[in-house]
């Protein structure tokens, strides 16, 4: 028996609605949630035309060759990474779709397979939190016929390279998501990285950043989770006190993140190193977080690992879009003393659903910006005044502060005459100078020496 997967009915309005030409391919993102049990589709998004000397990406035309080996790949998934920024905790891409003609129905399952654990690879490679046993790592894939509109669900162990398709079940519901408990959180940030050299590459950066967070994010994963001011136990159901027969309404539950200031001593030994550092990063300011959890029974552990790691997903979002805005910047950035704002989370509803996503915005963009990037990345319209600014506000806005620290695009090579005795000047005159006076001050210390030895010894005499 295959996994189940509950999809939300406005999905398959979406699918139904897809404008695919006759002899067209459209590929596209399965957006959800799952559990132990039975896995949750709400949302599918199609991957955005990519116009390159005017061949469109990642649609096929049978002009290539009644072929699917031309698709796109890399364009799929990166789309997939920029979707997972968007996501609140608890909701994640858990598989693709492909719509294709029905000559290339048999090619399509070798494609999905192989999109699938791409799209696995792609938004997992800068992931700092922990898989835990109970994570589920299949993933789910679905052909559609544009002809006959067949469907076709499959299902691959990521985890496993050589994993074969599975049969899943797919079948659509109204109201999946109506009920999903809402988790808020408010985490304050104060972290220091220090930097080695005052000149660093933005590649430099980015690993003495990272290096950081890794350790940080450690902390929060082993840090203690309140909900609602209680400390609950991990197999407590978060929803255990509802009647069966209640009305389904969303719950809100706030969480806090209590990180232990020091290890027991009882803790392994520490391993701490002391470095000398010309500069310093400091990450600070307030983050708003928010997770979302299934209503099938959720226990209170289920809800602290979808707060958890939603935190650490917006702050290391965050520094990543910071470092490849350096990148992309032509210019030096970057000096004593500097502090530069990292881009604030603002979130949005989910037209019809009881959901939010988020995106970020920094502070030279406006909220048209925002709607811009929804209508690209997700598929649909966002009225500007429907969007949520005032979750983060200006003053305790995340920022890094930049102390003797000066980010260069490139650095200029050290010579290897760095090496030798440094002279006040290149002029061999002055070289010659220096000299004597190194002579000069040798013979006088000389000088000294004997004098007072003589004195020393007239001393002793008398």
């Amino acid at each position: 028996m295959g996994r189940g997967y509950i999809v939300e009915d406005v999905v398959e309005k979406y699918l139904s609605n897809l404008s695919v030409p006759g002899a067209s391919c459209v590929t596209g993102l399965l957006i959800g949630q799952s559990s132990s049990q039975r896995d949750f589709v709400v949302l599918a998004v199609r991957t955005p035309q990519k116009d390159t000397e005017g061949q469109r990406s990642p649609s096929v035309s049978r002009r290539t060759g009644d072929s699917l080996e031309h698709l796109d790949v890399e364009w799929v998934t990166e789309h997939a990474r920029q979707v997972s920024r968007m996501l609140p905790g608890g909701i994640s891409v858990i598989g693709v779709f492909l719509v294709t003609p029905p000559e290339l129905s048999k090619e399509a399952q070798n494609t999905l397979r192989r999109l699938i654990f791409a799209v696995d690879k792609h938004i997992s490679k800068g992931r700092l939190w922990s898989l835990t046993e109970e994570d589920v790592t299949e993933k789910v894939t679905l052909h559609i016929c544009s002809k006959t509109r067949k469907v076709v669900c499959r299902t691959f162990d990521v985890r496993d390279p050589k994993s074969s398709a599975k049969p899943a079940d797919w079948k659509y519901q109204s109201g999946v998501c109506t009920s999903w408990p809402l988790l808020t959180c408010s985490v304050g940030l104060n972290l220091v990285f220090p930097v080695l050299e005052m000149h660093v590459l933005p590649q430099d950066m980015e690993k003495c950043m990272k290096e950081g967070l890794q350790t940080w994010a450690k902390q929060i994963e082993d840090g203690l989770c309140l909900i609602n001011g209680d400390a609950m136990p991990g197999e407590v159901e978060l929803l255990g006190g509802q009647k069966k027969n209640a009305k389904a309404v969303q719950q809100t539950f706030r969480a806090q993140i209590l990180i232990p200031m020091a290890e027991p001593q009882s803790e392994r030994r520490s391993t701490a190193s002391v470095k000398v550092c010309s500069g310093s990063l400091t990450l600070k300011g307030m983050v708003q977080c928010r997770a979302y959890l299934h209503s099938n029974k959720p226990r209170a552990k289920h809800a602290t690992e979808v707060i958890k790691r939603d935190v650490i997903n917006t702050v290391s979002s965050r520094v990543e879009m910071f470092l490849e805005d350096l990148l992309m910047e032509g210019e030096d950035k970057g000096s004593v003393g500097v502090q530069q704002g990292l881009p604030r989370r603002v979130f949005a509803p989910v037209p019809g659903m009881s959901l939010c996503v988020c995106d970020y915005m920094f502070p030279d963009e406006c909220v048209s910006d925002v709607s811009d990037r929804l209508k690209e990345m997700l598929d649909w319209e966002t009225p500007e005044d429907s969007i949520d600014t005032s979750q983060e506000a200006v003053p305790e806005a995340p920022t890094i502060d930049l102390k003797n620290t000066v980010v260069q695009k490139k650095l200029k090579a050290k010579s290897t005459l760095d090496a030798r005795p440094k002279t006040p000047s290149g002029d061999p005159t002055e070289a010659h100078k220096s000299h004597k006076t190194y002579y000069a001050g040798v013979a006088m210390a000389a000088a000294i020496a004997l004098l007072a030895t003589g004195t020393s010894l007239i001393y002793l005499s008398d």
